[in-house]
């Protein structure tokens, strides 16, 4: 008979993914100045206020204000009337040092003995749905906002938009597992209050979804998820108008969005956040070096969808535990237990190591800051350090947990 499966993303809009993004460039504005920043910052947002606090141990010095402010401007909140805008928003800052007793269970006094920061398990995911390995309904509600955000800085289309969305994309799978049609898609999108009549403005704003939005939408598909978009039920904007919206509306919080993050409800969570946190925090690192795996792993065809848990012990390098489940998908004559022995021998999994394969001590996460740390292009790009007092721009890598650069070894280490 088949099933449904769901999956929701929002934009960078959304108070939530503002305190992500406010939080992670802070993070970023550290590193950039000493890479062995110790960082735990979170953002709190709400009407005309950001308050940002946490624990930082480091030899740089963050201006706050500017850097938030930046954000904000970046983000599209730079009108009054919105309730929370850059120029004039209020902005509390209550960092304060990192615990001493966390600190000394991380350093070690080599690099590869390093401890891990914190006790928990991380888990990554990969599947065959799309050519970047990640569950399609999360991947179609991230591109719907993508492209909504798109059509608003181009200001030439729906230029009634404004920065707080959501989305949610329904898929209808057959029994064995396949996306088979598009089942519902929900759009909400903050707005101008544009016309004085409701419904007629709800009607203009569902038709320039289903004929500007969706459309843009389908062009960036391969034909073969193209052709799943037929016959689907669209809501949006359900609840009516949606002009009071951002921190206004809701207020916002670093780390409430982690499914969004993540892989849209498919696998699995281990609970921990991302964003504002540096990568001696393995929440952050092993859930990167997690999905590196599985990535690889599927791509490799050890399996044709995988989840890998790594759990740690805070101030253990080593971790104290590694699982993979295939689903009954794998292409080699290994139980799932044998092929999790494979993958400790192929990955050092000491979050040391896992910093330096990966380059974790770069700025880098304002980035990831929304529309998902997974499933994104890895790339290139020059950044601003400052060393000695002066600026050097230095090329940095981006999102290197998406890169397919293990595969080769997956294939020789299970023969395929």
């Amino acid at each position: 008979m088949g099933y449904l499966f769901t999956s929701e993303s929002v934009s960078e809009g959304h108070p939530d993914k503002v305190a992500d993004q406010i939080s992670d460039a802070i993070l970023d504005e550290l590193l950039r100045q000493d890479p062995h920043s110790r960082v735990a910052c979170e953002t709190f947002v709400t009407t005309g206020l950001v308050v940002v606090g946490g624990e930082i141990k480091t030899s740089g010095y963050v201006p706050v204000q500017k850097v938030v402010r930046r954000v904000i401007e970046r983000i599209g909140y730079n009108k009054s009337e919105y309730k929370f805008d850059a120029g004039s928003c209020g902005i509390i800052s209550v960092i304060h040092e990192q615990s001493e007793d966390i600190n000394r269970g991380v350093d070690r006094d080599s690099e590869e003995n390093q401890g891990a920061g914190d006790q928990g398990m991380m888990f990554g995911y990969a599947c065959k749905d799309t050519e970047d390995y990640m569950p399609l309904a999360l991947h179609l509600s991230h591109l719907l906002l993508l492209e909504l955000a798109a059509i608003r800085r181009e200001a030439k289309q729906m230029t009634y938009l404004r920065p707080d969305s959501k989305s949610q994309v329904t898929l209808e799978y057959s029994d064995d597992n396949r996306p088979v049609r598009v089942h519902t898609i929900v759009v909400s999108t903050q707005h101008d209050p544009f016309d004085d009549d409701e419904e007629r403005m709800l009607a203009k704003i569902k038709e320039d979804v289903q004929n500007i939005l969706i459309p843009r939408v389908i062009k960036k598909l391969n034909s073969s998820i193209a052709g799943l978009f037929r016959d689907f039920i669209l809501h949006v904007n359900p609840t009516g108008k949606f002009v009071i919206g951002g921190p206004h509306g809701d207020t916002g919080l670093t780390g409430r969005k982690i499914i969004v993050d993540t892989y849209g409800g498919k696998g699995a969570h281990g609970g921990g956040a991302f964003s504002g946190k540096d990568c001696s925090k393995v929440d952050r690192s092993a859930a990167y070096a997690a999905r590196h795996i599985a990535k690889n792993m599927v791509a490799a065809g050890v399996a044709d969808e995988m989840l890998v848990q790594i759990a740690y012990a805070i101030g253990v390098a080593q971790p104290v535990g590694v699982y993979v489940n295939t689903y009954g998908t794998s292409k080699v004559k290994l139980t799932d237990g044998e092929i999790a022995t494979h993958v400790q021998k192929l990955f050092d999994l000491r979050p040391g190591m896992i910093i330096r394969r990966l380059g974790l001590k770069n700025p880098i996460f304002e980035a990831t800051a929304a529309y998902g740390h997974m499933g994104r292009k890895p790339y290139t790009d020059l950044v601003t350090f400052i060393e000695n007092g002066k600026e050097v721009k230095k090329e940095v890598e981006f999102f290197t947990w998406e890169k397919l650069d293990y595969v080769d070894s997956i294939k020789k280490e299970f023969g395929l």
